[in-house]
């Protein structure tokens, strides 16, 4: 925990590397100090075919799934780090966004839980 699963066009990983794309996600998640560094998770599916803005825009948006108990604050300080952040690496890309959503502890379950 937490995962970061970023959904994106194909065509912007002609601008950016997925790895580094994937590794600034992550550093920037463990930069607001709420994530021990060993619990990130971060993904990226590319869309060969996707429709935006009535047409080919490409886009970046990224779902963030993390255990609840953080402040509503926390969790906006953590979108705004994330979007600055891809903003950084597109800055041509006109759709960059994030969701966060709450994983609650009463209903999660890993295999190391069993």
């Amino acid at each position: 925990m937490p995962h970061f699963i970023l959904d994106c066009t194909e065509s912007i990983l002609k601008i950016q590397e997925p790895k580094k794309v994937i590794q600034e996600v992550f550093e920037t998640a463990f930069s607001t100090g709420l994530f021990e560094r060993n619990d990130i998770k971060v993904r990226l599916n590319p869309f060969k075919y996707s429709l935006v803005q009535g047409g080919d825009s490409d886009f970046v948006h990224v779902f963030g799934n993390i255990m609840e108990g953080r402040t509503k604050e926390q969790k906006a300080e953590l979108s705004k780090r994330i979007v600055s952040k891809l903003n950084e690496l597109f800055p041509n890309v006109p759709i960059i966004s994030i969701n966060i959503r709450d994983f609650e502890k009463s209903s999660y379950c890993n295999k190391t839980m069993i």
